[in-house]
């Protein structure tokens, strides 16, 4: 399966109003933190504005919400996997992507036989605390071996130019969150990562 090359993820749905329009084709709307009816209009929003871009919107975490609102894409966290309910989500026909950090959360991941992989974080991040060190570049080409055909994301850390070398070092494809939403221009940053990750 090819996935577009360039996979930022952000925290609201004003994101997507900025991305989609640039040519962004692989979204991931993460919400934490929000009221049930808030978490649902928000992901019904953006699945309408995803697709009215021809874009691919994933949903960060809430699986039930993401059957009941006919999503197409799911990403889950290890500790997510321990409540989702994975026969389901099969059953409804979403893709899914699955984080990895160590061997043993791929293994658990590839059993599952997942529509991407991502690994991260790639370089230090300050998107979240986390007991895992950067993984780095060696780490990348040595789970794309493992993954084989399954598409690989690299996260954690990435700029445009660390993007390139993740693509270089086997990622298919490359994430980034605040890279973009700290950035004093958003939609020119965003611009220069779809120049790289075309």
């Amino acid at each position: 399966m090819s996935l577009p090359r360039f996979y930022p993820i952000f925290d609201d749905l004003a994101w997507l109003e900025r991305a989609l329009p640039l040519g962004v084709r692989l979204v991931q709307l993460r919400l934490k933190d929000r009221d049930p009816g808030d978490l649902r209009d928000q992901i019904r929003r953006g699945l309408a504005l995803a697709r009215s871009h021809g874009a691919a919107l994933v949903v960060n975490d809430y699986w039930e919400i993401a059957i009941e609102e006919g999503a197409d894409w799911l990403h889950l966290g290890q500790e997510d996997l321990d409540h989702a309910d994975i026969p389901a989500i099969r059953r409804a026909g979403l893709r899914l992507g699955l984080s990895t950090h160590d061997h043993a959360e791929l293994d658990r991941a590839l059993a599952l036989a997942p529509n991407y992989v991502a690994l991260g974080p790639v370089w230090p991040t300050i998107l979240k605390k986390m007991k895992w060190h950067e993984q780095g570049l060696d780490r990348v080409t040595e789970w794309k071996a493992l993954v084989g055909a399954t598409p690989l994301v690299a996260i954690g850390g990435l700029t445009p130019d660390r993007g390139r070398q993740a693509l270089a070092a086997g990622a298919d494809v490359v994430s980034a969150v605040t890279d973009i939403t700290l950035n004093a221009d958003p939609e020119g940053r965003m611009r220069d990562w779809l120049a790289v990750a075309p």
